[in-house]
């Protein structure tokens, strides 16, 4: 079956994230990418998953085609969900996120649980992380984008600041041919991601039994996103939560193995 597409749009003056659906039967599940991630980012597991459930890919804010704000913390983020949940008419789901999208669905979890069927958090604990992406947003900021005359050249100037080929392509979705026809501009909005970025990788203070709904931390077998230290304060905050582990991925663990990735993930939905 064919997506449906979001659109950017008002509804009682409040502005909607973009979003993607696949499939229109059974429950609904809602998926938040990472930082620098978009919608498309989870294509692959989503049209998998419509053959049983309504899914909803997500452009959280200032991020994809969603809309650029100043402000993006995680209270704002989690009641994006819900402001976009309520306008398609959705009173109850599933609800996963990956890395930054796994915190937004945290927050989610304790300030609206009773609207979720279950969690799913992947590979991220409630914890703060060291700065990691500086040199991304320093390749964003400092190269000169609209000069480039192909991807090639771009992907060639991103070197220095991501010298790893996957994180390079990845962060390169960011990109799209400026509004003037010439060179490149991103679709995200940097400003506003760099000057939370703080609160994004920060310390995300649980308050106990916030969610005590089904919980599932999964984990990437060579990420060290999560540590086995890690559970005692995630059980503290999500006293069901069950921890997995999907072999031979890192971090982004639904696109280094995502076959594995989907097993594990029916078995947890089922």
């Amino acid at each position: 079956m064919s997506p449906k597409f979001g659109l950017i749009c008002f509804q009682n003056n409040m502005q909607i994230v973009n979003y993607k659906q696949y499939g229109e039967q059974g429950e609904a599940i809602f998926i938040l990418h990472g930082i620098f991630g978009m919608l498309d980012n989870w294509q692959y597991h989503a049209k998998l998953l419509s053959e049983k459930y309504r899914v909803i890919t997500v452009d959280t804010r200032n991020h994809g085609q969603s809309f650029h704000a100043e402000s993006m913390t995680y209270d704002e983020m989690a009641t994006d969900i819900k402001t976009l949940a309520e306008m398609l008419h959705i009173d109850s789901f599933h609800l996963m996120g990956h890395s930054m999208g796994g915190k937004i669905a945290m927050r989610f979890a304790e300030l609206y649980s009773s609207m979720l069927l279950s969690l799913i958090i992947v590979d991220i604990a409630p914890k703060a992380y060291p700065p990691s992406h500086l040199p991304y947003f320093k390749a964003f900021t400092e190269l000169p984008l609209h000069t480039f005359e192909s991807r090639t050249e771009v992907e060639d100037a991103f070197k220095p600041y991501a010298p790893d080929l996957a994180i390079r392509q990845f962060l390169l979705k960011n990109l799209e041919v400026a509004d003037s026809g010439e060179g490149y501009q991103t679709k995200s909005y940097m400003p506003a991601i760099e000057k939370f970025y703080t609160e994004i990788i920060g310390d995300f203070a649980l308050k106990p039994n916030i969610y005590e709904g089904k919980t599932t931390f999964i984990k990437g077998e060579k990420s060290g996103y999560i540590k086995e230290e890690d559970h005692t304060e995630i059980l503290y905050g999500f006293p069901n939560a069950q921890f997995e582990t999907v072999p031979k991925a890192g971090h982004w663990v639904h696109a280094e193995n995502p076959e594995d990735f989907y097993k594990l993930l029916i078995q947890i939905l089922n």
